[in-house]
């Protein structure tokens, strides 16, 4: 029984939050207090998306839109795909992280990944993402059980990446998502369906030639990559219909190779999900939300959430309600280290922050990987600054193959503990 209720709370808090926290902001709006220090978090349809799926990305803080390509990229930059060294043909990853064990016992993600060298400098990949909340057992109003759901969701991808010079590349992805939380079962008297939708990322990839930082041979890259964009998603036939996490991650990466067999890489992020933010909405004197002539909440800060794709993406760089200042909290900043040694071992640390007012997940994280011929192994755990925090003890596990012949005897310079 206390699984369970846990479980509805993980599962429901997400909107009660939401209001709770924009009634807080409104009651600050009539106070007139500073509305850029208040919580107001974003959100949208299947976050899940957004999760980092790999332990490499996972150790190094949740960052990776422009660390070294590797069978993972998909996720982070389909764009790097293109720079997976040409001494490697295919590969293909597994990887797999509890989530939430702190709080529900069997919610957990998995992630499947594939690429494929093709002719002129161009990789085709294509991707699976499961993400599953564990055993629910529905009630009627009196607490009878009437059954039992799995709700899950999933996304598949097929991406293309070419590069278009020696510095470089250019790649996309097409993105199917399917997310069923409710069994098709009626939730508060409106019947549900799973939401169903298709997004698309583009990106852009470019490393330096070799140049010299502190003496060591060295290259810069940076990486920008949009990911979700798409067609809102729903759950019902009320016309009701929420974004997909449409995300915007850029980032950059020094690459130093301190000897023959030692190299390290130092990575950052900055990551803005491009939706609307949340309003606040005026009150009456009787402390409920006011409503306008057109029977819509009037609107006292902000801007209008409720607007097509494209005009939700560009009002959200200026739509919060705190202005610049809250703006700028809403960006999260991802960092982190990856040191390899002969190609073989690596070892890796990063930290994540989002703003108190945004969420506030901020965490430590750490990872390691080994490689053995074809064979790599990685695992990442994570380590949050604040006590009993739901993330705590996560552990991300991946297992990745390469398949390729080797010039020589040279190790191929590949991301995931082979940089």
């Amino acid at each position: 029984m206390k699984t369970f209720l846990i479980r509805k709370i993980v599962l429901l808090s997400a909107p009660v939050m939401v209001f709770s926290q924009s009634l807080f902001a409104q009651k600050a709006n009539v106070l007139g207090q500073n509305l850029a220090g208040n919580v107001n978090v974003v959100t949208t349809a299947v976050p899940f998306l957004l999760i980092s799926p790999d332990a490499r990305a996972g150790g190094m803080g949740d960052a990776g839109v422009a660390s070294t390509p590797d069978v993972n990229s998909t996720h982070w930059n389909p764009a790097k795909l293109a720079f997976i060294p040409d001494s490697l043909k295919m590969g293909f990853a597994v990887s797999y992280a509890p989530w939430l064990r702190q709080l529900v016992p069997d919610i957990n993600l998995s992630y499947l990944s594939f690429y494929y060298k093709l002719p002129n400098r161009q990789v085709i990949a294509s991707s699976l993402r499961y993400f599953s909340l564990g055993n629910i057992e529905f009630t009627d109003n009196n607490g009878v059980t009437i059954g039992n759901f799995n709700p899950n969701e999933f996304a598949f991808d097929l991406s293309y990446a070419r590069q278009l010079s020696d510095n470089f590349s250019v790649g996309m992805a097409g993105r199917y998502i399917y997310s069923n939380l409710t069994g098709a079962s009626a939730v508060q008297g409106e019947y549900t369906h799973p939401g169903q939708s298709f997004g698309v990322d583009i990106s852009t990839y470019y490393t330096s030639k070799e140049v010299e930082v502190g003496g060591k041979k060295s290259t810069i890259a940076v990486g920008l990559c949009v990911s979700n964009l798409g067609a809102k998603i729903s759950y019902s036939n009320s016309g009701v219909s929420n974004f997909l996490p449409t995300d915007l991650r850029l980032g950059g990466a020094l690459n130093m190779n301190l000897d023959k067999y030692n190299k390290i890489s130092f990575i950052v992020d900055a990551n803005k999900l491009l939706v609307p933010t949340p309003p606040v909405y005026k009150l009456d004197t009787n402390g409920s939300p006011a409503v306008g002539a057109n029977g819509q909440p009037v609107i006292s800060a902000g801007q209008d959430p409720n607007v097509p794709i494209v005009q939700g993406m560009i009002q959200s760089f200026s739509d919060a309600p705190g202005g610049g200042v809250e703006e700028f909290h809403e960006i999260d900043w991802s960092g982190g280290m990856e040191y390899t040694y002969d190609n073989q071992f690596a070892a890796r640390a990063g930290f994540f922050y989002e703003s108190v007012t945004k969420g506030g997940r901020q965490y430590f994280t750490m990872g390691a990987g080994f490689r053995l011929t074809t064979l790599t192994i990685d695992a990442a755990y994570l380590i949050p600054i604040s006590q009993q925090n739901p993330l705590q003890n996560t552990l991300r596990i991946s297992l990745a193959f390469n398949f390729g012949k080797n010039k020589g005897n040279k190790k191929p310079d590949e991301g995931s503990s082979a940089d």
